[in-house]
């Protein structure tokens, strides 16, 4: 009988010296996404504010090329990692940030202190990438759909309280203040008497930091007095809260759950509804979208310097006022007056309004047209799968800042990278 074959096998030698090429360039293939974010980097953004930034620094060891940290950051975005301890150990370990940092391996607090530096500069980083986009032809802005999604806030709702439950720990710890004091003074004499004039042990009932919660409950109050006086309201509602971790955050109900509660911010929206490129992002503390409509088409309209034919949103945007103010620019609004899917009943023509028809049945009647049945068929195959590649594929669930202004440039920050990665799919295509 014939001699049975060794199988042949790809040499495989754990020892060898050298195992990545030694031209970076041949470490990634030529349509990597990482190479889309090192060519927006190198040749497509004005970094002006950026490098001006450290005209002033002196001393010290020379400072990493700020064009090389904002392709790290920019690329963790891109794949989900924001972390800078994450980023700093994908320098090391992944293939596509080794070669965008040039197999140098920046500190995480260096990554941090330069995510903070980028911060200001994000709604102009946000606005070259849209206009690139553009360039290529992504935006058409024929239709446009706006969403909102809540996103946690770096905060948790147990940290929040009440304005009514501020004033109470407030006025508990001044009466106790006060008793301590009271019941000290009545009882000198006999504890000087049993423990001596130098040791008393009762008068440390109170916490260690007692003064300075006392100060932070005072402070959330007029805080709380504050923002409310600004909506109207000259007193607060005893149920109105304030969360001392970031007290920009509320407590907002999550989309499609309506048991659901976290503490966090309402994240909005616009993409181009073929595209889904997003045209405009903001952060907004309120809850419901209904009062969100005007300002969100101001902002898209700042963004763009131009505004869609058609606006495509969901129920919860519906109100007459709001929509009214919209269409004055030029637009037409897609907006059901209530919960409604495409699929359901059968079409409405629109045609000449019914003697006496209110505007909740004209909206409605505009929706549920064959037009409008087509158009509005575009929001849910443009906006929610936005959210989802961000929030599911991208593994975006809670803010890593706090503050509004910090938290609404770390949501450009998420929302271009967004958009460098439909670059990329568009080089592909």
């Amino acid at each position: 009988m014939p001699a049975e074959r060794e199988p042949v096998f790809r040499r495989y030698d754990p020892k060898q010296t050298l195992i990545l090429p030694p031209d970076l360039n041949e470490w990634l293939p030529p349509n990597h996404l990482a190479r889309i974010v090192a060519q927006v980097v190198d040749d497509d953004l004005d970094l002006a504010p950026l490098l001006a930034s450290y005209e002033n620094e002196e001393g010290g060891r020379p400072a990493f090329h700020p064009r090389m940290l904002l392709k790290v950051v920019l690329y963790g975005y891109c794949i989900g990692v924001g972390s800078s301890r994450k980023l700093e150990k994908a320098t090391y370990e992944d293939v596509a940030t080794r070669w965008l940092a040039t197999d140098q391996h920046p500190h995480f607090t260096t990554l941090a202190r330069f995510r903070r530096k980028c911060l200001p500069l994000m709604d102009g980083l946000f606005h070259q990438v849209l206009e690139l986009c553009r360039g290529v032809g992504l935006v058409k802005l024929g239709r446009v759909a706006l969403d909102g999604t809540k996103i946690k806030a770096n905060a948790s709702k147990h940290k929040s309280k009440s304005y009514r439950k501020i004033g109470e720990e407030e006025q508990d710890l001044r009466e106790l203040a006060r008793r301590i004091v009271r019941e000290a003074e009545e009882i000198d004499a006999e504890e000087d008497r049993l423990y001596g004039p130098e040791n008393n042990p009762y008068m440390n009932p109170l916490p260690p930091d007692w003064k300075e919660r006392l100060k932070k409950l005072r402070e959330a109050r007029k805080a709380v007095e504050e923002r409310e006086r600004k909506k109207g309201k000259p007193t607060p509602e005893a149920k109105t809260q304030y969360n001392f971790t970031d007290p920009d955050s509320r407590i907002v109900q999550e989309s499609g759950n309506k048991a659901g509660y976290v503490q966090g911010y309402n994240a909005q929206i616009a993409v181009d509804a073929k595209s889904q490129v997003i045209v405009m992002a903001a952060i907004t503390q309120e809850n419901p979208d209904n009062q969100h409509l005007v300002p969100m088409v101001e902002e898209l309209e700042r963004e763009l310097g131009e505004l869609p034919a058609k606006l495509l949103t969901d129920a919860g945007y519906f109100s007459e006022a709001q929509i009214r103010a919209v269409e004055a620019k030029g637009m037409v609004v897609y907006c059901p007056p209530d919960p409604w899917r495409v699929t359901e009943s059968s079409p409405c023509p629109i045609g000449r309004p019914p003697l006496g028809e209110r505007f909740t049945q004209f909206m409605r009647r505009r929706v549920r047209s064959r037009r409008g049945r087509r158009e509005y068929r575009w929001r849910k195959v443009s906006v929610e799968p936005v959210f989802g590649q961000i929030k599911q594929g991208r593994g975006l669930r809670q803010f890593l800042l706090r503050g509004k202004a910090k938290v609404g440039a770390e949501w450009k920050l998420w929302c271009l990278t967004h958009n460098l990665r439909k670059l990329h799919a568009a080089s592909l295509g």
